[in-house]
This record gives structure tokens, C-alpha cells and sequence, in this order.
């Protein structure tokens, strides 16, 4: 399958995640994704739903954690309990919240960690992060701070690790990994988004 996007070590495939996970033979060393949440947010191609979770997004990521050694998931709370049991289980605390839940104002987000801890044991690191940064308006419904990625894509990761983002939306995990030497490949099954996180690539970082 030919990439939508191929530049500076990041890789981006425009298509279904299991159909490209299977086509191209992808391996990485480490998966960090922020799958939709099954809340009803308008994505475009599918309805993002429960039943969108269960029967897509969870056997997508578990194909996907076949193709690395170790991954981050950020599940969003609704649907979080039909994804398959994490190694550990972290959280993302919004001290300023993150919109209304069933039982009130919702300020935090669970994390869940596949595979081993890559750092040594002698430099243990939080399982868990607070997030206060907004995100980036670019025409994606639901895209994800910058910083945060970073963070997570940081937790999971080893030096010039290849980065696996199989639900990559705008391109924020790919940025993250790309900013911090990191090899990338995104997939992404509306093409509108896999442009965003094109241009959003093209972008030279300076150095002052």
C-alpha cells in the first residue's frame, strides 16, 4: 500500500487500521493511541458509538499491540471497560475538567498500559500526568494537547523508537514522536484528517 504522507521518518497510511496492519506488515516497538471514546463525537466515516468501539476500535487495538512491545491507550471513561485487560493503569487529571459525565464533572481519564515498563528500575516514573493545556483548534473534533502526547509518548518510549498511532486523527502522537527523534507511523481512515496531520508535518520546528 502506498503512504498518504512519507517524510523525516514518519509515515502516514490513509485507510481501515486492521486492512493496513495487515497489508503492509507494520512493526513498531511501541504504540501510543487516543482511540474515539464511543460518546457520539461526529468523526465523519463512522458513528462513534459503543458498538463502534466494541466491534472496531477494541480489535483494532488489539492487533496492534501484536505489531509492538509495549502501548499506551487513552480510552476516554464510557467504554473503557471493553478494552482488554492492562499491564497497569494509570490516569490523566484535568484539573480544569473535561466536560460532563454520568455522575458529574468529569476531571480525569484512565490510562492503560501495555507490555513492560521500558525505564529502568532504578528511574521509576508516574503511571499518571495532569493536563492544563487546551488543545490546538485544527479542524479535527477532538484533538488532543500537544504536550500531553508528548508526555505519553515519552512514558512508553525508548530512544529512536518507531511510534505506532493506529487511530492518529490529526497527528498529534506522530508531531510528538517526530519532535523528540522518534520514527512514526500513523494510520487514519478519514483522508481529511490524515491532511490535517500532513500539513501539520510539513511544518519546520526552528532553532533559535
Amino acid at each position: 500500500m502506498t503512504p498518504y504522507y512519507q517524510e523525516d521518518g514518519v509515515t502516514i497510511y490513509h485507510g481501515d487500521c486492521l486492512d493496513i496492519l495487515h497489508s503492509c506488515e507494520i512493526t513498531a516497538d511501541v504504540m501510543v493511541t487516543d482511540p474515539p471514546y464511543g460518546v457520539g463525537l461526529e468523526y465523519g466515516i463512522h458513528d462513534d458509538s459503543p458498538a463502534l468501539v466494541r466491534d472496531v476500535v477494541v480489535p483494532a487495538i488489539c492487533d496492534a499491540l501484536s505489531h509492538v512491545h509495549r502501548g499506551i491507550v487513552t480510552p476516554g471513561s464510557r467504554c473503557a471497560f471493553m478494552y482488554p485487560a492492562p499491564m497497569d493503569l494509570g490516569a490523566i487529571y484535568f484539573p480544569a475538567g473535561a466536560g460532563f459525565a454520568r455522575w458529574g464533572f468529569c476531571c480525569s481519564q484512565p490510562i492503560l498500559y501495555y507490555g513492560l515498563d521500558p525505564k529502568p528500575t532504578t528511574r521509576k516514573e508516574p503511571n499518571s500526568v495532569t493536563c492544563t493545556e487546551a488543545s490546538e483548534k485544527n479542524g479535527h473534533p477532538c484533538p488532543k494537547p500537544y504536550q500531553l502526547m508528548k508526555w505519553l509518548v515519552a512514558r512508553a518510549s525508548l530512544p529512536k523508537d518507531c511510534v505506532l498511532d493506529p487511530f492518529m486523527g490529526s497527528g498529534t502522537t506522530l508531531l510528538a514522536a517526530k519532535h523528540m527523534g522518534h520514527t512514526a507511523i500513523g494510520i487514519e481512515i478519514e483522508e481529511r484528517y490524515c491532511e490535517i496531520a500532513a500539513e501539520r508535518l510539513r511544518q519546520r520546528v526552528l532553532d533559535f
